[in-house]
Parts: structure tokens; sequence; C-alpha cells
């Protein structure tokens, strides 16, 4: 039949876990981790960058990162991103270097990155459920055509769910995870 590939459908969900995965490394959980900076971008040289390409980001102490700029004229700019991102971290400039002390944790705000991870997480079963809802659709639309039978399509449809059930399951557990790792003292 022609269009339908469940492995691309697979791949399609498989990405919105990727993201995810990705989202929740973001996520501070109170040890200074480099990675924790992958989402900020920072406006220089009038587009928008990622701060990795503006500079060497290091994790010299379990409560510290430090951003060594590379570009004397762009220290304002990186301050800027970093003090505006949602991470509550605040820069100590000293010349091209940037120290960013990781704060403890308190019940509040962990709470707070609960809900974050907890709108990733929707996010993540909303773009499956519309993988889910077009290959469904291309189903359909199969039948209709004539390109495939009832039964193959209850078949394929079946597979279709069964993956994305799955799929749910592991943004579900990874979320898990995720809020045990933030709310552990």
């Amino acid at each position: 039949m022609s269009g339908f590939d469940l492995k691309e459908i697979e791949r399609r969900m498989r990405g919105a876990l990727t993201v995810l995965k990705q989202e929740f490394g973001g996520l501070r959980t109170g040890r200074a981790n480099a990675s924790l900076l992958d989402p900020i971008t920072v406006m220089a040289y009038g587009n928008p960058m990622p701060l990795n390409q503006l500079a060497t980001i290091n994790v010299p102490e379990p409560r510290m990162i430090t951003v060594q700029v590379w570009d004397r004229s762009q220290v304002g700019a990186v301050d800027r991103a970093i003090r505006e991102s949602d991470l509550g971290l605040n820069p100590v400039v000293e010349g091209q270097l940037l120290r960013l002390p990781i704060p403890e944790l308190n019940q509040e705000r962990r709470q707070e990155l609960v809900k974050v991870a907890h709108k990733y997480a929707e996010t993540a079963r909303v773009a499956v459920r519309n993988v889910r809802r077009d290959g469904m659709e291309h189903l359909k639309r199969a039948e209709k055509e004539h390109e495939i039978g009832k039964d193959e399509h209850h078949a394929l449809s079946t597979k279709v769910q069964d993956l994305t059930d799955k799929i749910i399951k592991e943004i579900d557990e990874a979320l898990a995870s995720k809020e045990a790792e933030i709310m552990q003292v």
C-alpha cells in the first residue's frame, strides 16, 4: 500500500520521546549538569543561537556551572539569556566567565519543576497521539481507495494503537522517574 509505514510512525513517536528526555535533561535537580543549559538560546549577531555555540560550558564542582564566553561582546547577551530562562539561575559575571551557582531546591521549587515536567510529558503524549491520528487517517484513506481490505485495515490499526500505548507508557515511566529524581531530598 502506498505511503503507510509502521516503522516511520514508530520513528516519529520515538522522536517525541527523545525530545521529552532532552527537555527533562534541562530540568534542574539540585546538581550541576551542563545539559541544564541546553535549551537556552542567545540573541547573538542578530540571530538566536544555542548557548553552546557561543561559549564553553563546564561543571567544576557539584553545585556550580561555568560558562566561558568566547567573544567578549556577547557576555551581556549570554548573561541576559540565562537570567531570562525559567531555570532560576543568577550568573556572576567575571570578565568573560560566568559562574552559575546552583541553589538548593526548596520544596516549592521542586513542585514547580514537577509541574513543568508534567507539562513536557503532556506535550509529548499529544505529539504521539497526533502521529497515531495521522496513521489511522492514512489507513482509512487506503481502505476507502481499495488499497487495503477491511481485515488489513483492522490489523494495522491495532498495531498503530499498540505502538501508541507502548510509547505513552514509556513517556509515563520517564515522567515518574524524573518526578522521583526531582522530589528526592
